[in-house]
């Protein structure tokens, strides 16, 4: 074949130079091609936002409601899967953004990485899971343990325990860890800084407010105090919450799985064909 000849057979540039690149290919419009699964990436990514709102929502409720119990335990298990699970919430709702420029730029290394946060998220969101299943079946175990020394030994004495111990009295109708009375024995009853006449702390009463004066824990009569503890009612509440953690930890971290494979799936297709997504 001759030189010219050959010449004429190569692929020119747009300035006419032979050897420059070919016409650019055609974006693959079949059925799992690139605007297939990016169309379906819109969809999912509406989705994963939705469910980062979920999970930011919850984080923030146990948060908010409930973490001031973390206190009266001696491990921080509780705490950290409500603060990790606040924060993937918070990771979610970045990457899902990324993930909408990625494809409305047309941008793979945006795509990759939303593939690379999914995995993050999926750790995290993984852990939360699996820590909150494990600690349900321990808490019982820790509290039977601990609870009892706290209420004897650190009401009056430690602010952020105290006040753990009120906001648990008053709102479950409890006094004492096992019994009111336990409080018979505590460190706050031997204390300067008590009222006398107080057998319990006045978080125990029903009705805090006293006519006569006297403070509302000087009687333990079961008309003014309930003498059930609180042992059982923050377990079952402790255990409620648990699961809910581990069931949106471990239920979210299912739908990162499918978001990796998609992303990575429209990442090579992006590759392959040399286009991106068709407006």
């Amino acid at each position: 074949m001759a030189v010219g000849e050959h010449t004429k057979m190569m692929p020119r540039s747009p300035g006419g130079h032979p050897g420059g690149p070919g016409p650019r290919k055609p974006v693959d419009t079949a059925c799992c091609g690139a605007s297939f699964l990016a169309e379906f990436f819109h969809m999912f990514n509406l989705v994963f936002l939705l469910g980062g709102l979920a999970v930011l929502g919850v984080g923030a409720w146990t948060i908010s409601d409930h973490l001031a119990y973390s206190a009266l335990l001696s491990t921080v298990t509780y705490s950290l899967c409500a603060w990790v699970l606040a924060l993937a919430g918070v990771l979610v709702v970045a990457t899902a953004v990324l993930g909408c420029v990625g494809v409305w730029r047309r941008n793979r290394c945006l795509l990759l990485g939303y593939t690379f946060l999914l995995l993050l998220i999926f750790l995290l969101e993984a852990m939360v899971g699996v820590l909150a299943y494990v600690y349900k079946e321990n808490v019982e175990t820790e509290l039977a343990v601990n609870l009892n020394k706290t209420f004897m030994n650190f009401y009056g004495v430690d602010p952020a325990r105290t006040a753990a111990i009120d906001r648990m009295q008053r709102e479950y109708k409890c006094c004492g860890a096992q019994t009111y009375e336990e409080w018979r024995r505590s460190v706050w009853m031997q204390s300067a800084g008590r009222d006398e006449r107080s057998k319990v702390p006045d978080s125990c009463c029903k009705t805090e407010a006293s006519a006569s004066g006297a403070p509302c824990g000087a009687s333990d009569h079961p008309s003014n105090i309930p003498h059930t503890g609180c042992f059982h009612r923050l377990l079952e509440e402790l255990r409620r919450q648990l699961e809910v953690l581990g069931a949106v930890g471990l239920g979210l971290s299912v739908i990162q799985v499918f978001g990796m494979l998609l992303s990575c799936a429209l990442y090579i297709k992006l590759r392959v064909f040399g286009a991106d997504v068709a407006d």
